[in-house]
Formats: C-alpha cells, structure tokens, sequence
C-alpha cells in the first residue's frame, strides 16, 4: 500500500514537473514582431488588410509559430517552404505558421469531434478521426492551391507568348514587352501577371536575364515554364532572334495544352467507373431490397 502511494505520488510529481517546463518553455519564448520585408512580407502585410478573419488570427498564429520553431527538422521545413512559394506566398505563411495552423486546426477539429461524438451518441471515433484530418487540412489546402496556381500558370502561358512575340515583332525588348503585359491587364492577382511582375522587378534591380527567368522556373516548376525559360536563354546565347523563338514556343505550349486536357479527359473517364458501378450498385440494392422483403413472405406462405 505505501509503495503504491509512493509511485503515485512519484508520477503525479513527475507530469507536474513536466508540465512546468513546458510551460515555462511556452512562456519564456520571445513572440516575434511581424516581418513585412520582401515579397512575403508585402502578402502578408495585404492578406492583413483584405481579410478580417486572418488579421485576427494572425497574431495567435505567430506567437504558436514562435513556439513551434524547434519542432520543424530542416528536411520538413524545406519541404513546407516549397509548397508556399508553389501557392504563390499565399497569405505571407511561413513553415513555422504552417505549423501552428495545423495545431490550430487540430484543436477545431478536436472540438467539433467531441460535440458531434456526445449529441450524436458515436463514441470516440469521430474523436480519433477528426485530430489528423484537422491536422493535415492546412498543408493540403496549401498544395492544392499550388497545384491549381500552377495549372493555371500553364494553360495561360502560350497567350502570353504569343503577346510577348508581337511586343518584339512591333520593335520592344523582352522587359518593354513584359511590362505592357503586366501593365494592361485587368487582373494584377493573375498567377502569370504576378511572376512576370517578380520578373521585372527582378531585371530593375540588377539581375541578369537569365538568372531572372530562371528564378521563374523555380518558383513555377512546369515542363512549359521550364521549355519557354530555355528557349529565351538558349535564344539569347546564340543570337537567335527571339521573337522567331517565342512563335515557335507558343505553336508547342498550345499543343502540349491540348494533350495535356486529352490526358485529364481520359483520366476523367476512368476514375468515373468507381462512382458508376457504386451508384449502380445502390440503384440495384434499392430496386432488389424491396422485392426480396415482397416476395418472401408471400412464399413461405
């Protein structure tokens, strides 16, 4: 009996312990000012003024990530990053404010899990499911918005090669072209106007053109990006007249436009065997149940 109340009382003092330095670990870290230098910086400075919810959140969402720094191991946060700057820096997010709204989530989701499991009587299951699917919604909905930015960088691009063409055709260089085509467009927000805006900053302050572009087909890594930088680089190295070049580029986007739609329609057609042959199987329950309960007691009968 008394050993029993000794090791009792041992790991009562040993979470307690534990839960005091980690507190005091929450505590003693220092929140970081809010970073509004680059173009990361300047996202988040316009996500605070257009959207009320984050702007609210954002303060609770740096003091997390501040305490979450240790966590992230280099291999991680190279990755998170990666997928930030595919999603076009969206809301100015760090990694580390990746990981806080993860924990944030977790924390909604563990709570919705609990009220649902209590009014609808489900046990914890609901509990146990709901903790890693809040978990991961942030990075998924990070990816997915990069994955549609870049689409949509794709299917966009041989239009503008085609304008970039005529711009150097009417007698300009690739910045003057460049320039028309981000000053006369109507959507400043478009994915393509975005990184040719980056594009031109960059050549103002000094870079080189290739270094230029090939910053683009990092930051936006699709085949076409990737055949259209090499194009404009190999074009000027060898004194091709580029907008010969560029003609050429929009004819083999266009096309690899359409294989790429012909590829996504196939594709389509396949994975909407599953959804049939299930709703064929309901429609085939629902016909046949009724039946079967009809018929059966008219034949024991």
């Amino acid at each position: 009996m008394i050993i029993d109340t000794v090791l009792l009382v041992a790991s009562v003092a040993l979470v307690a312990s534990a839960v005091a330095v980690a507190a005091y670990a929450v505590v003693d870290t220092s929140n970081d000012p809010p970073a509004y230098l680059g173009l990361r910086g300047l996202k988040r400075a316009q996500a605070l003024r257009d959207h009320a919810l984050w702007a609210m959140l954002e303060p609770l969402v740096r003091w997390m990530a501040a305490r979450a720094r240790g966590v992230l191991g280099a291999r991680a946060r190279s990755h998170i990053e990666r997928q930030i700057v595919l999603a076009g820096d969206v809301l100015g997010l760090t990694p580390e404010d990746v990981i806080a709204l993860s924990l944030l989530s977790a924390g909604c989701a563990l709570g919705w899990g609990v009220v649902y499991g209590l009014a609808m009587d489900r046990g914890p299951l609901f509990v146990i499911l709901s903790v890693p699917l809040g978990t991961a919604l942030p990075y998924l909905q990070i990816s997915a918005l990069g994955q549609r930015r870049l689409r949509r960088f794709q299917d966009g691009l041989p239009s503008i090669i085609d304008l970039l063409s005529l711009g150097l055709s009417a007698g300009l260089d690739l910045p003057g072209s460049l320039r028309q085509i981000v000053d006369k467009s109507s959507d400043p927000s478009d994915p393509l106007i975005e990184e040719l805006s980056l594009v031109l900053q960059d050549l103002s302050l000094g870079k080189r053109r290739k270094e230029a572009l090939s910053q683009l087909a990092a930051r936006v890594p699709g085949e076409s990006v990737r055949e259209f930088v090499s194009a404009v680089v190999q074009a000027e190295e060898q004194g091709t007249p580029l907008a010969d070049v560029l003609r050429i580029q929009a004819v083999t986007s266009r096309q690899r436009r359409s294989v790429r739609a012909e590829e996504t329609a196939a594709k389509a057609s396949v994975r909407m065997i599953g959804p049939l042959v299930l709703l064929f199987a309901a429609i085939l329950i629902l016909i046949v149940v009724p039946m079967a309960m009809k018929v059966g007691p008219e034949l024991s009968n």
